[in-house]
């Protein structure tokens, strides 16, 4: 039977998907390449300087520093963020009592913003009259001025940031296993920490693989909480990768070196997106409720 033309599969509806990524994401990202060969202050037009700030790059310890830095704070996120998430988002997917109400507060992080939060603890933070002062063991301990400790606070500040986000994603899939498989295990006599380890955590491999790669991604892209809540401080104790591409182009004026810098973070993304759905299967995604 023929094909008629109202029937046959058209591209336009593409179109819409296309002109937004184009514009929004590779223009962007080829305008960011372009200035990567270029000496420009951000005023007038970029003058091409070869690969200067490629050479620069490479012999900047500042740099390389900075992305030690930062996949610091990608596996510390990812090693505190994942089972609290995970933890409290299954929690959240049953029926206890007052269940709703507390899911509300514990998500009410998501609704602050970046700013927001930063002052928020920077206020906690305040080795003078901030909260911790008032509480006798954490006296003596400042945690924005000492550089064997800030990076644990920074890291509790971006964990108590993203973690509602995260679990909101697994309570949505928690949400989503059928209730029948629980109750068979039940009449088997599974209790439940052996249901969750045997039938939620499995189940839910999927969502984790997606929350993981969202941890990563953000980790190099993340850079406002550290700005407002220490400035990279003490010394270059927090100056993670993209604040000090922030700092270089906007404190510094250097944005042809600054646009090198942000290549190298794009580059490490996607590198660290793809190795995790290659190395897990994910790109192979198969339905983990079939036949049921």
């Amino acid at each position: 039977m023929a094909v008629t033309g109202r029937e046959r599969p058209s591209g336009w509806y593409l179109a819409p998907a296309v002109t937004f990524f184009g514009v929004f994401a590779v223009l962007p990202m080829v305008l960011v390449v372009y200035l990567s060969f270029t000496d420009w202050d951000g005023f007038g037009f970029p003058a091409l300087s070869g690969a200067g700030n490629w050479s620069r790059l490479v012999e900047d310890g500042q740099v390389w520093s900075s992305l030690r830095l930062t996949l610091v704070f990608m596996v510390l996120g990812w090693v505190v963020q994942t089972p609290i998430a995970l933890v409290i988002g299954v929690w959240a997917a049953g029926r206890q009592r007052n269940r709703a109400v507390l899911s509300a507060i514990f998500f009410l992080p998501v609704l602050l913003s970046t700013a927001a939060i930063a002052l928020l603890w920077n206020s906690v933070f305040d080795p003078n009259f901030g909260l911790t002062e008032q509480i006798p063991l954490l006296r003596d301990i400042n945690f924005l001025g000492d550089s064997s400790v800030v990076i644990y606070a920074v890291a509790w500040v971006l964990t108590w940031q993203y973690v509602p986000f995260h679990t909101l994603l697994y309570q949505s899939a928690a949400r989503g296993i059928p209730v029948s498989i629980y109750e068979a295990a039940t009449i088997d006599g599974a209790g439940r920490y052996k249901q969750f380890f045997r039938i939620t955590l499995p189940l839910l491999r999927y969502t984790v693989i997606t929350s993981t790669v969202l941890m990563l991604v953000g980790s190099v892209t993340t850079f406002d909480t550290i700005l407002i809540l220490t400035g990279g401080g003490p010394g270059t104790a927090t100056r993670i990768a993209p604040l000090y591409m922030y700092i270089t182009g906007f404190s510094g004026y250097e944005f042809g070196y600054a646009s090198a810098i942000a290549v190298i973070l794009v580059v490490l993304g996607a590198a660290l997106s793809l190795a995790v759905t290659r190395l897990t299967g994910f790109r192979a995604m198969t339905s983990q409720q079939e036949g049921l």
